[in-house]
């Protein structure tokens, strides 16, 4: 269906731009000098974004890649790593921290709230051996989001290092890596970036650089050692052969991202018109508070089920939304307004879509969404 409309939380729709940039003539980037310039070059625009001076890389690989690296690098057997846990993908991280070895402490908080400043705070005073925390800054699956710089301001304040998955959040939300004290922090090219998904990246701090190279062990691992990783422009080294069309997408959607001086702005005001719409009628929202900027969880109505509804509005309407994940899956549907997809004209689509299937299928709503939200917008 050469027209469907892709307003999933990731990946996003793709601009011409990008596409373009992809069938760019590739070169042999282990050979090429010019190559590694421009792999700089990529990266600090991506310090840009980051409002960061610390190392950035960019790996090939989809997220997940840049969260298992950190902990691969960072864990030795018997380390003690706090995972705050306030949804599905935050408590995912403490898969990854048992699988290197940690004594893993899970803090969980509800998962449709952001997570409690006072409380962490309390229990921080209370415990706080910890060699570092991970965390995650938009928890697509709810659409709740973080406050990054509350949480890295606590751990800073007892040397624990910091591990910060945002993924959903990197692009769509204002970031200052440096002024936050974020020592690790993960984002992914399909997200608010709008690239096609193949890409990690991530900013490491110099005290997170001393805890990769202070080991006592050797990683467990060579896809996901970051020492692998330092030196690489001095040395005109790269630990595997980069994905070349898929930097080059990075690249175009960087500079697309950069000359947008409208950014937070424009991602601000949808979502606030999404959730605005969704408060003024008969449905709800998941989250109480932490309302992400970049993804909006609205509860399924009683006698609706996604699959239903989403083969409606595929075959019927052209608009793609997504079902959430885990024990969200049969309760939530999610709609991306990130990055190509952060757009007056597409959430209007995708809302009109939405509130024409949903009565189709019976389900009473006592507003127009899309014209509650245009309302808004205007």
């Amino acid at each position: 269906m050469s027209d469907l409309l892709i307003m999933t939380p990731g990946p996003t729709e793709v601009s011409e731009e990008v596409r373009r940039a992809m069938s760019r003539k590739i070169t042999n980037p282990d050979l090429d000098p010019d190559f590694f310039d421009f792999y700089l070059d990529v990266s600090s625009k991506l310090q840009q974004i980051l409002r960061t001076k610390n190392d950035v890389i960019i790996m090939s690989g989809e997220g997940i890649l840049g969260l298992e690296s950190a902990c691969a690098s960072l864990i030795e057997p018997g380390d003690r790593v706090l995972v705050l846990d306030n949804g599905i993908f935050g408590r995912g991280f403490a898969d990854f921290a048992d699988l290197y070895g940690a004594e893993v402490i899970r803090w969980e908080f509800p998962y449709n709230k952001e997570i409690d400043i006072d409380k962490l705070e309390a229990k921080l005073a209370e415990e706080h051996d910890f060699k570092f925390a991970t965390f995650v800054h938009c928890e697509t699956p709810t659409g709740v989001i973080n406050n990054a710089e509350a949480i890295t301001s606590l751990l800073n304040e007892y040397n624990i290092l910091s591990v910060v998955d945002s993924v959903s959040a990197i692009g769509g939300v204002p970031i200052e890596v440096d002024n936050w004290g974020i020592d690790i922090i993960l984002g992914g090219s399909q997200k608010c970036l709008s690239v096609p998904p193949g890409l990690t990246f991530m900013s490491v701090s110099d005290a997170a650089w001393e805890a990769v190279n202070n080991r006592k062990t050797a990683v467990r691992g060579y896809y996901t050692n970051l020492q692998l990783w330092q030196n690489w422009y001095e040395e005109k080294y790269f630990p595997y052969t980069q994905a070349v069309s898929d930097i080059y997408a990075l690249d175009a959607a960087l500079n697309k991202w950069l000359a947008d001086k409208e950014v937070f702005k424009r991602h601000s005001k949808i979502a606030s018109a999404v959730r605005h719409a969704i408060k003024e009628s008969n449905l709800n929202l998941y989250a109480e508070n932490g309302y992400s900027d970049t993804v909006t969880a609205i509860e399924i109505p009683e006698g609706i089920s996604y699959q239903e509804l989403n083969q409606l509005m595929t075959e019927s309407h052209n608009v793609m939304i997504a079902a959430s994940l885990g024990e969200f899956e049969d309760k939530l549907i999610r709609i991306g307004h990130m990055g190509e997809n952060c757009y007056e004209e597409k959430l209007y689509r995708t809302l009109k879509a939405f509130d024409h299937s949903l009565r189709e299928l019976g389900f009473g709503l006592n507003v127009e969404l899309h014209k509650i939200f245009v309302n808004k917008m205007n």
